[in-house]
């Protein structure tokens, strides 16, 4: 399906983070439909380190592009010499989604390393190329502000949702000295879908109960998981707002969203129900303090100067995403 009328054949696509779950989806959706687009995708690539949470450093996964035909490059934001790689290149379009995106490092020097002193490369170089360029900002930029979360309102309060608040703040200022560019920066929701499986701990609360479930376990939730509801986001949706904002009425911050939260005892029995089981919900107390019990965004701003407008209902999208649950149990998990 094509979202918009940018004819993308023939033009040179850079996507950071290609081997991601976002990145990787972006990679395959110019692909099957635009052949005769010259895509590029630089990343690091997934390594046994780990931070001191335990969650592994890199999410980038062979597996998501198997079947790409593309140029492929390994390479780190933080390496002057690995980004280098990409000065033979003239783009036509960047989509940045490349970063640590797990809100629960604390450390802050890595992170603001990666994400925000690389920023200042990738904007130079869609500068350079006269590019349009997308990037991947954060819902995690608006911290615990009640809701609706409204772009412009954001109160990080975690090293990462601040590293995206920076960047917003980074892509503003370019904006304001070149208002010639295209530039849009999305804030994602809670993202679902495929190629998420190797985002591991970090990946969504759908396909990990899926998985518990297919193994024939009782879902394990919160307490009050009816009460916990966040906006979540079908990755069919998330390539969406990012195709549109290669045509924006205008450069700006925005929501991607549902604007219709939902709770996680929600999706539990959507996939009971899809799955044919009832084996009822495991509740145990929530281990972590300020955990933000609400989310919806505020997308007013993203239909109208993006035309963007959410296609998938939990419900629907929980169904779409069936079968690739499945699969990553069968082949990934068992």
């Amino acid at each position: 399906m094509k979202y918009n009328d940018i004819d993308f054949n023939n033009k040179t696509i850079l996507i950071t983070g290609g081997a991601g779950f976002i990145g990787a989806n972006l990679a395959f959706y110019f692909q099957e439909n635009f052949p005769e687009a010259h895509i590029v995708i630089f990343d690091i690539f997934r390594s046994e380190a780990t931070f001191s949470n335990g969650n592994l450093q890199s999410f980038g996964h062979y597996k998501n592009l198997i079947g790409f035909h593309g140029d492929i490059i390994c390479g780190d934001l933080n390496s002057k010499a690995d980004l280098a790689q990409l000065d033979s290149y003239t783009f036509d379009y960047i989509f940045h989604e490349a970063a640590i995106s797990d809100t629960r490092v604390y450390d802050q020097k890595i992170i603001m390393q990666t994400n925000v002193n690389s920023f200042y490369d990738i904007l130079s170089m869609a500068k350079k190329s006269n590019a349009t360029l997308v990037y991947a900002s954060s819902a995690a930029t608006y911290g615990s502000m009640p809701s609706p979360q409204t772009v412009g309102k954001e109160n990080p309060e975690n090293p990462y949702g601040f590293s995206k608040y920076a960047m917003d703040q980074i892509a503003y200022k370019m904006m304001k000295e070149n208002p010639s560019m295209n530039i849009v920066g999305l804030k994602y929701f809670n993202v679902y879908g495929a190629r998420e499986f190797f985002k591991d701990k970090t990946s969504s609360t759908v396909i990990q109960f899926g998985h518990q479930i297919l193994a024939g376990k009782t879902p394990r939730l919160f307490e009050g998981s009816d009460k916990i509801v966040r906006d979540f986001v079908y990755i069919k949706d998330v390539i969406q707002a990012n195709i549109k904002a290669c045509a924006p009425k205008k450069s700006g911050v925005y929501n991607v969203g549902t604007s219709k939260p939902r709770s996680f005892q929600d999706i539990a029995d959507i996939l009971q129900k899809e799955l044919g089981t009832d084996y009822g919900t495991e509740y145990f107390p929530n281990p972590f303090t300020g955990y933000q019990m609400h989310t919806q965004a505020d997308i007013s701003s993203s239909e109208e100067n993006l035309g963007y407008s959410p296609q998938w209902e939990l419900e629907d999208g929980i169904k779409d995403y069936l079968s690739e649950i499945k699969r990553t149990y069968e082949e990934e998990v068992k």
